[in-house]
């Protein structure tokens, strides 16, 4: 098989050396591509005296470099991992092999049983608890790390992931998109390390985690239009029965409509529910087509065999 070990970088000249070691002595078959995402720092040397393939991507961002290393290169199996030397290289021959004999899509390298002091924080453990939670939620999927870094794909799951995000919001788009078409998908336990002193994350707590919520959202109303304005409809129904109630008691006993506003905003915010229920089920019908179109192009693809 060929495999590629995708990994983008910014600013990881203290990390990405190990890294490439790592997965080359783990993956001794494997392609390494490291691409470069506008570093400031010796990253693009260290890594070419590594031994990999160095290209580069000028639109700063994550989600900018998935895109991007999904066009360019070919493989039948892609190990997708940050170079920031935190994720179990040694795991690597065991998802493949796990995503090879079981035909699946992509195997997720979980990091919620990590024992290093300082490795995954408190914060980020349960921001990501909340935000894994509402895709679960959102999508109705079974998924415990939605946001890790580490994860193996077939040759179909790449070539039509849509990669749209430009940031960190990238992983919660290939969740999405393995729930959109019903991928087989499993995640497996691998050991989460803290990064080698020196370094420093990239990411940005609050700000980017607003985004992947933003970003969640967004994928829900495209995917998932009924049930997202469907709710929507019948908050906005409650609420007009709520304002609507008083008044309907007072015109079945005195037969007069003393709060003439209040009526017609009550009428207001239904006849409002009932533009967001339509407009759901048209955009749901829209969405179903979508789904086929892609689920067509997916299967153009065969799984992935061993050769």
């Amino acid at each position: 098989m060929r495999i590629a070990v995708l990994i983008p970088c910014y600013n990881e000249e203290g990390a990405i050396a190990q890294v490439v070691g790592d997965f080359h002595q783990a993956l001794p078959g494997a392609t390494v591509y490291v691409y470069d995402n506008n570093s400031k720092d010796r990253t693009v040397e260290v890594a070419a005296h590594a031994g990999v393939v160095i290209r580069r991507e000028s639109r700063q961002g994550k989600g900018n470099v998935v895109r991007r290393m999904f066009a360019d290169v070919d493989a039948d199996v892609y190990v997708l991992v940050d170079g920031d030397a935190t994720y179990h290289a040694a795991s690597a021959p065991a998802m493949i092999d796990r995503l090879v004999t079981e035909s699946l899509d992509m195997v997720v390298g979980t990091r919620l049983h990590t024992q290093e002091e300082g490795a995954f924080r408190s914060g980020h453990q349960w921001g990501n608890r909340m935000l894994t939670g509402l895709v679960a939620w959102l999508f109705g999927v079974q998924v415990k790390d939605m946001l890790s870094g580490y994860r193996v794909f077939s040759r179909r799951f790449v070539k039509t992931f849509p990669a749209l995000a430009n940031g960190f919001e990238t992983e919660t788009e290939l969740t999405v998109h393995a729930a959109s078409l019903t991928m087989p998908v499993v995640e497996v336990e691998t050991p989460y390390f803290a990064r080698p002193d020196g370094t420093e994350s990239k990411l940005r707590t609050y700000s980017d985690g607003f985004r992947i919520l933003i970003a969640a959202f967004r994928l829900a109303k495209d995917e998932r239009p009924l049930f997202v304005f469907g709710v929507i409809a019948l908050l906005m129904a409650l609420i007009s029965l709520g304002l609507a109630a008083p008044i309907l008691v007072t015109f079945v006993e005195t037969h007069l409509v003393p709060r003439l506003p209040t009526a017609v905003l009550a009428a207001a915010i239904m006849g409002v529910a009932a533009l967001s229920l339509v407009a759901g089920i048209i955009l749901d019908g829209v969405g179903n087509g979508r789904r086929e179109s892609k689920r067509l192009h997916y299967l153009s693809y065969g799984p992935v065999e061993k050769r």
